[in-house]
């Protein structure tokens, strides 16, 4: 398969000579810098031993920061230092070397012409014998901050090198024993100072702050082939792209993500301030946007790659490494979240996730916070994840049937592309609230035709996005205006009963009058179906529905009310025949299930309607005579309330039932025989176990059964909530099940007949009942 334009494109970009390194060096004569420490004085260069003691005395071990911490930690970095408030740098000759210095590094560095380089002073470090700083990237102090200059003293000393580190390529600085050494780098690059092995090694270190000047940064001519990147980027737009495993076509996609090298804050993110190769990349992808008709702006993104991955050291097809304890029976915890990347040999990349988080807008004159997952087949990059330094890792060895792998996370800046004519739905699957807001004031400024073509282009990506109440509100608002019965569909119909409330009244009056009844029935039709299968629609009813119907009431929309009410009503038939089929469950768990329908059935009966209510009473009538359990405290909660109407043929059908239990005379002590359980199963062992319960003088049976047949009866007894003790005898092959009707028979009888005429008392006196 040949390659996507995408990747075509990061060949091209890849190919274009960056403008700079991510490090560079400068040496200039030591006399022109004079260097005074409080407390110790002017210091003469080069730095010799007895000065190098008197600083460390005036210093304070060094710290270093980790994430919002600041630590001092002499296993991380061993060093002694001194603050900026502590020494003076003076000398006829400092002020130029500096200036000039500052600016070779800018041009080093590939940073724009339009950009002006200062350095900050951050502090004076002194490495004594054994002294170091392990791998490490700066903290970026200042929004402008691009970069640290490291200033090395001349002294004499061996060991203490300097080495940085950035996309898999590392150089190694040696301070000179004569001459000032400064050295420039990029903030994000990864860096250390190896242990001195004799002797002190002496830096000032400082914050490279970024000015950008009357040239925006990016602005000028690009460099680069930009026909080509113009061409590849107007065939990514336009033709399908292929999935990422070979098993189809998709749509031609609605963005480019090129991937950048370096690391950015989300304040110091902007195109005057792009690093080395980013700046380049930038300048030629901007160039490219303009011939092919896109819009450019800068983003930050969160990645996350899972690698099947083993320790170096370790031989995954070796015997001699056991993966699974199987004494103990649990596998080994092999998380680790420290370590040397290096300790990892990396094998297939299992899985990645690319999040954009933040991105500025197209003037880049602000910027705004973004949730947005990006495909694969919407990305691209020069270099790849695996040559830069991940902010995180966490390694989780063999546990059974998964593990051996390695997450990487990385954070990243991007360039985001998109046809000019996208650009609308482009931004708006980040922000689809703000969308829709978008579309709702054109509509309501008279450019419904403009809104209606807005609205219509989210289409592709609205079933996707997160679907909220407070997004709800929205779709429901902008659907009521657009005046457009198919795009109000699409807007509304990814939303769910879940995401309605009272307040949703009004609006959702406003849609069924603009769109009519059969629109109407359509949605709420869609909205009960789209619901997950464990939504809690009993839940939902109660507080919600009274005073949603209410509202539409009001509204002038009945109709939507009675769909309302309808969809709810068909959740509590589905659960009432659930709960009261034969053999449903347990009493224990059929009971407390029925009481909890009694409060949604009471929202039901207050809010029906005359068709709805004859419904309701009628499908009430058909369920067994456990539905007691749920419409007797629905009664007493209606009759507490002092809401009885529409109870009155409830009460009656109730009461009928209680009177029909309360006559029931008294089993015969002398009758054993109890309802089937096989539940229509017609296997012989349902066939058997029937045959005993319905027996009027067998009490126990003694049944040789495998252990496959005993649990089918044990589950068959338990589910019908049969007074049957079912114990295993543990003695010869096969075990033997042991049946044994219980007295229960006859005392949970004559505890519903006692039951039922303690009710009908209540029910006769509370519902005025003849």
């Amino acid at each position: 398969m040949g390659q996507a334009a995408r990747e075509r494109l990061a060949r091209v970009l890849g190919a274009v000579k960056p403008a700079g390194a991510f490090s560079a060096q400068l040496s200039a004569p030591a006399h022109l810098l004079e260097l005074e420490v409080h407390g110790v004085g002017a210091i003469r260069l080069p730095l010799r031993a007895p000065q190098a003691k008197q600083l460390i005395q005036v210093a304070r071990p060094a710290r270093f920061g980790r994430g919002e911490q600041t630590l001092s930690d002499p296993a991380v970095r061993d060093t002694w230092e001194l603050t900026p408030e502590q020494f003076a740098m003076r000398g006829t000759g400092w002020e130029g070397l500096l200036d000039g210095a500052l600016d070779h590094f800018r041009e080093e560095l590939g940073l724009p012409p339009g950009t002006r380089l200062r350095a900050e002073p951050h502090s004076f470090l002194v490495y004594g014998k054994g002294q170091f700083f392990l791998p490490h990237q700066d903290s970026e102090k200042d929004d402008s901050m691009v970069g640290t200059l490291v200033v090395s003293l001349p002294s004499p000393h061996t060991g203490g090198e300097l080495i940085v580190e950035h996309a898999g390529e590392r150089v190694t600085y040696r301070a000179s024993k004569q001459d000032l050494t400064l050295v420039a780098f990029y903030a994000d690059c990864r860096h250390q100072v190896t242990p001195v092995r004799s002797g002190h090694r002496h830096t000032l270190t400082f914050n490279l702050l970024a000015e950008t000047t009357a040239q925006e940064a990016g602005q000028d001519a690009a460099r680069g082939p930009v026909t080509e990147a113009a061409r590849h980027l107007t065939e990514h737009f336009t033709r399908p792209a292929a999935s990422r495993y070979g098993d189809g076509l998709l749509d031609p996609p609605n963005r480019l993500v090129f991937l950048l090298d370096h690391e950015y804050t989300q304040r110091g993110l902007s195109w005057s301030r792009l690093k080395g190769a980013d700046a380049t990349y930038a300048a030629t992808l901007r160039a490219a946007a303009r011939q092919a008709g896109c819009e450019a702006v800068l983003a930050l993104a969160e990645v996350k790659e899972t690698w099947d991955a083993y320790p170096a050291d370790e031989d995954p097809w070796g015997d001699d490494h056991d993966y699974y304890d199987e004494e103990e029976g649990e596998a080994e915890d092999a998380e680790e979240t420290s370590g040397d990347l290096g300790d990892y040999q990396l094998n297939e990349l299992v899985d990645d996730e690319i999040t954009l988080s933040w991105w500025t807008i197209p003037d880049a004159t602000a910027g705004e916070p973004v949730t947005l997952p990006v495909s694969w087949h919407e990305t691209c990059s020069a270099t790849p994840n695996s040559r830069l330094t991940p902010h995180h890792w966490e390694y989780e060895g063999y546990m059974g049937n998964y593990g051996n792998t390695l997450d990487r996370w990385y954070h990243r800046a991007a360039i985001v592309l998109w046809p000019r004519e996208r650009a609308f739905p482009a931004r708006a699957e980040a922000d689809p609230s703000a969308a829709l807001t978008e579309v709702r004031t054109r509509a309501e400024n008279g450019d419904v035709q403009g809104a209606r073509a807005l609205a219509a282009s989210l289409a592709p990506f609205w079933p996707t996005v997160t679907h909220d109440t407070d997004l709800f509100t929205a779709a429901l608002d902008t659907a009521a205006v657009l005046d457009a019965p198919d795009t109000a569909t699409m807007l509304l119909s990814p939303f769910g009963v879940a995401q309605l409330s009272a307040a949703h009244g009004t609006p959702m009056a406003a849609a069924a009058r603009r769109y009519g009844e059969r629109w109407t029935k359509g949605i709420v039709t869609t909205w009960f179906a789209a619901e997950h299968h464990n939504f809690d629609r009993i839940g939902w009813t109660q507080g919600t529905l009274r005073p949603l119907c209410e509202t539409l009431h009001t509204a002038q929309s009945p109709g939507t009310a009675r769909l309302l009410a309808a969809g709810i009503w068909k959740a509590v038939a589905d659960e009432l025949h659930r709960w009261t089929a034969a053999g449903a469950a347990r009493r224990e768990f059929r009971r407390p299930a029925l009481e909890a329908l009694a409060a949604p059935l009471a929202d039901l009966v207050a809010v029906a309607d005359e068709a709805l209510h004859q419904t309701i009473t009628g499908s009430l009538r058909s369920y067994p005579d456990t539905v007691l359990e749920c419409l007797l405290p629905a009664l007493r909660s209606a009759q507490a309330s002092g809401t009885t109407a529409g109870w009155d043929a409830i009460a009656q059908d109730c009461a009928r039932r209680l009177s029909h239990i309360a006559a029931q005379p008294p089993r015969d002590p002398a009758d054993w025989s109890l309802p089937a359980a096989g539940a229509g199963c017609g296997c012989d062992l349902c066939d058997l176990l029937d045959e005993f319960l319905i027996s009027r003088t067998r009490r126990s049976l003694e049944w040789p059964l495998a252990q496959a047949g005993r649990r089918h009866i044990h589950f068959r007894i338990d589910a019908a909530d049969l007074p049957v003790n079912h114990e295993t005898r543990r003695q010869g092959r096969p075990y033997t099940l042991v049946l044994t009707k219980t007295e229960e028979l006859f005392t949970r009888a004559a505890q519903a007949r006692r039951q039922a005429s303690t009710d009908l008392a209540w029910l006769t006196k509370a519902y005025g009942l003849a």
